[in-house]
């Protein structure tokens, strides 16, 4: 064991499969990488040095845990999270184990929709118009005057739930309970709907200053097939968005980074790009899943910031200089949303995984399983990645997997 994995000690929160490349990259950096899930199978405790079954959302539990495991075993040394919104946890036990993190508060923030708006507005950050939710009452009252479309959403919660697109079509007092229904707290916003391009980021923040290496245009190709929810499909690397449009992009996020007392961190951001310049939907003080931080900045950049992020966490400086590209490659990902009911059969995998641009297939129903409706990414039936030379290249072997995956349902 070297020396480096003998010293500093990791605790993640998570083992699902949107963790797995934060514990794989922890390793590589010769970190000792103690994993804690709720979920007793979970794919991640395989590659940990240590694991235990943990809420990640127990505070106390996991404060005991890190109690009894620093005397019965070793001295943690930071602790970092990917694809899960749980950023105050994390922030909270850092803070109770004294190692680096980011502001208590910016995390608590960035957990909670409607406090996140309202600290972008008290700083001048670019947002939609938003307004906390009395009653369906009070929608149908703001959506006469102001308008439709517009969007609804729980303050806490991700992964698209309960988040709807209100057209003249919608049934304004359904839509409302069903949001409501979706949010740990009850509580429901409406915000204005910003039409444009959209881009995901993800920022290293080191010293006040902002490291943009993840940038990729957003797909929502399916907003008609699954309205009135709102589903992405996937992601395109590179951008379409660049020179001076990217340079307000990366310099807003910088602003909403400093805006929540963020200084030094990841920041997560998704922005739309409307005719009076980029404007911020929502951020995340954590590594993203979904493909972003694994798949699609790594084989299309060449870069691994989950690197830089990891040391920010140790209190180490990042290599920075490993924060710019070394490939320039096309490359996507795209999910599988064949139409509900018990599927009976599944073909087309071999051919797929046969094919060297495709760096990634994952299926994850069998035959005899139910695919429900999607109604937010957490029903997604499965995933692949592709690389091409172009963004054209790219479309074309898109719908070649498309089109070679078959999957029948009754």
């Amino acid at each position: 064991m070297s020396l480096a994995k003998c010293h500093k000690t990791v605790l993640l929160l998570g083992g699902s499969r949107d963790q797995l490349f934060l514990i794989k990259t922890a390793n590589n950096m010769g970190l000792h990488t103690v994993v804690v899930d709720a979920n007793p199978a979970s794919p991640g405790f395989a590659i940990a040095d240590d694991y235990a079954v943990v809420s990640t959302m127990d505070l106390e539990a996991l404060k005991a845990f890190v109690d009894d495991y620093q005397e019965q075993q070793r001295k943690i040394d930071a602790v970092c999270v990917m694809g899960s919104d749980i950023s105050q946890y994390v922030a909270q036990l850092a803070e109770y184990i004294r190692v680096p993190h980011i502001p208590i508060e910016a995390a608590m923030i960035t957990t909670n929709k409607l406090k996140m708006k309202q600290c972008f507005e008290r700083h001048g950050v670019a947002i939609p118009w938003f307004c906390l939710l009395e009653n369906t009452e009070h929608l149908a009252d703001i959506a006469a005057k102001r308008g439709l479309p517009l969007i609804i959403k729980p303050l806490d919660r991700s992964g698209a739930r309960g988040v709807f697109l209100l057209t003249q079509d919608s049934d304004l007092s359904a839509l409302y309970h069903k949001a409501k229904s979706e949010s740990f707290a009850g509580d429901v916003m409406v915000e204005e709907y910003l039409a444009g391009p959209q881009i995901s980021t993800e920022t290293i923040m080191y010293r006040g200053q902002a490291y943009t290496p993840g940038y990729v245009d957003r797909n929502y190709e399916m907003l008609t097939r699954f309205a009135p929810n709102i589903i992405e499909n996937g992601g395109w690397q590179p951008s379409l968005i660049q020179g001076e449009k990217r340079a307000k992009v990366e310099a807003l996020i910088e602003q909403a980074a400093l805006a929540l007392g963020l200084t030094d961190g990841v920041i997560k951001g998704d922005i739309v790009y409307t005719d009076v310049g980029p404007k911020i939907i929502e951020v995340a003080t954590r590594l993203s899943g979904g493909d972003f931080s694994e798949s699609l900045v790594p084989l299309g950049l060449g870069i691994n910031y989950v690197e830089a992020a990891l040391k920010i966490a140790l209190g180490e400086p990042p290599e920075l200089e490993k924060l710019t590209p070394v490939i320039d490659q096309a490359v996507a990902n795209r999910y599988f949303f064949p139409k509900p009911g018990k599927v009976t059969s599944i073909s087309g995998i071999e051919a797929i995984q046969a094919e060297d641009f495709v760096k990634k297939l994952e299926i994850w129903y069998q035959v005899g399983d139910v695919v429900p409706e999607t109604t937010s990414h957490a029903s997604r039936f499965g995933v692949f990645i592709v690389t091409a030379d172009d963004r054209q290249q790219l479309e074309q072997r898109i719908k070649w997997v498309y089109d070679t995956l078959k999957v029948t349902t009754v």
